[in-house]
């Protein structure tokens, strides 16, 4: 019977890609194991176009096994919330999956994200070696495991806490209004599967991260050391990162417009800015950005979406941004809409700056590129992830808003105008262009994930199949 390594991703878009990055290098690394990858079937509008992505882009290098639709859904109060939800009531038909699965052949390990925790327990009662793989960063990584001892300590929600530092093995001192949204609301559902999630975590047969040693070697030596399961011992970590996809859309990106354009700008020149698949802004705040990027003489390419509740809709740019302003900046900037390939484009030499929500699959493009950022976090970690990139590794600066969350256009023009071209922007291009090398030899032979992910492949030919 053939080795078989199951694959189990959130639905979530960055989720999904990362998973399915690993896969294939493990398969292009390890050829010797089959991957299968296990999509969730949830209600939303993106449920379709996710199992036709993993289909399309698994098709030549494992299976998709699509689990079937779940006939009652409760409803839930948010989107985060589901995202726990729905993994929990498809347990029925994952352990079924698995039984399957593991009778035609040698189930060697099940991957699962975070988001997936509920399916830790049909693992466990299955006796299938189990394995969280971590889409974000080692820092945040390091609050999961770590949650449950802030919980036992601290008895008032994050959210109320506001000017209180946390001190966190790994992490700079963090404000607890920076803590994920998973952690704000003490009383909330999603709090309470976040922090089981942490507990199975350490629980687990090992941690695969999306990072390298030389990225956050501060956060990984803190897990690693047990810093963060003081009460128990901690699993194994494997950093096999930066994983990230050459194109996370279908189509030729060589011939995509905006390439075209940067193609045409000077070396180091271009601000880029981009908010990822789930980053919105209202109307007010994109006339802002306008105004700001306007001000600041800079060339930029924007990515614009439309405000909610019309997010998927193709945005009027002429009723959107001020007037006028499309016309007066046609020499030096170029709007994008809805999507842009963001890979290549971090990695074009014309690109000199990125202003990013602190998402970690983007973060992970930017160190790659060589790009320095600018930290304008939304939701989810991305304000922990910010601190971390600012105070930590120093490869951001940040945008303050106001105490209602709105960025003024002097604010952004400032900021781009700073990483742009100033003594504080220059430390940051340094910092990240070495960044940019070390991950290039983590990836390497020889290189520190190349070596983890080595040892996680050959603690899977050791392991023996229970069932």
């Amino acid at each position: 019977m053939e080795d078989v390594i199951v694959l189990y991703p959130s639905p979530g878009r960055g989720h999904l890609i990362s998973m399915v990055e690993l896969g294939k290098l493990i398969l292009r690394l390890y050829p010797s194991f089959s991957v299968t990858i296990i999509v969730l079937s949830t209600q939303n509008t993106n449920s379709a176009a996710n199992a036709q992505y993993a289909a399309s882009s698994t098709a030549q290098y494992m299976a998709a096994v699509n689990l079937p639709p779940i006939s009652e859904v409760p409803s839930t109060p948010s989107p985060l919330e589901s995202l726990f939800l729905f993994p929990r009531l498809n347990n029925p038909n994952l352990h079924q999956t698995l039984q399957t699965i593991s009778q035609t052949s040698n189930l060697k390990a099940f991957i699962i994200d975070f988001f997936c925790d509920a399916a830790f327990e049909v693992a466990a009662n299955l006796s299938i070696p189990t394995y969280y793989f971590f889409t974000s960063s080692a820092s945040g990584l390091s609050i999961f495991l770590y949650r449950s001892t802030l919980h036992k300590t601290i008895d008032k929600s994050f959210k109320d806490l506001n000017n209180i530092l946390l001190d966190i093995p790994g992490l700079p001192p963090t404000l607890a209004s920076d803590m994920p949204q998973t952690a704000l609301d003490r009383n909330s559902k999603v709090y309470e599967y976040s922090l089981n999630t942490g507990i199975n975590m350490a629980k687990s047969n090992g941690l695969i991260v999306n990072t390298f040693d030389q990225l956050e070697r501060k956060a990984i030596g803190a897990i690693s050391d047990g810093l963060c399961v003081p009460d128990g011992p901690t699993p194994p970590i494997f950093c096999i990162g930066p994983l990230i996809s050459g194109s996370n859309q279908d189509g030729d990106d060589d011939q995509h417009e905006c390439l075209n354009w940067l193609n045409s700008q000077p070396s180091q020149s271009v601000v880029f800015l981009c908010f990822g698949s789930m980053g919105l802004f209202s109307a007010k705040q994109l006339r802002e950005m306008a105004v700001g990027l306007e001000n600041s003489g800079l060339r930029f390419l924007w990515v614009v979406r439309n405000p909610p509740p019309e997010k998927n809709k193709e945005p009027n740019l002429d009723e959107l941004l001020p007037d006028g302003f499309l016309e007066r900046t046609k020499e030096r900037g170029f709007v994008e809409t809805q999507w842009a390939p963001q890979v290549e484009i971090l990695s074009h030499g014309s690109v000199g700056g990125f202003v990013t929500h602190c998402g970690w699959n983007s973060v992970l493009e930017a160190v790659c590129g060589g790009v320095p950022m600018v930290g304008w976090p939304l939701y989810a970690e991305q304000r922990m992830t910010r601190l971390v990139l600012v105070k930590e590794l120093k490869v951001a600066l940040t945008v303050n808003g106001s105490e209602d969350g709105l960025v003024s256009a002097a604010e952004l023009e400032k900021r781009v105008r700073e990483l742009m071209d100033s003594e504080a922007g220059k430390e940051v291009r340094e910092r990240v262009s070495c960044m940019r090398d070390d991950a290039v030899a983590a990836v390497k032979e020889g290189g520190s994930s190349r070596v983890a992910l080595a040892k996680l492949a050959e603690v899977w030919m050791a392991t023996t199949s229970i069932l």
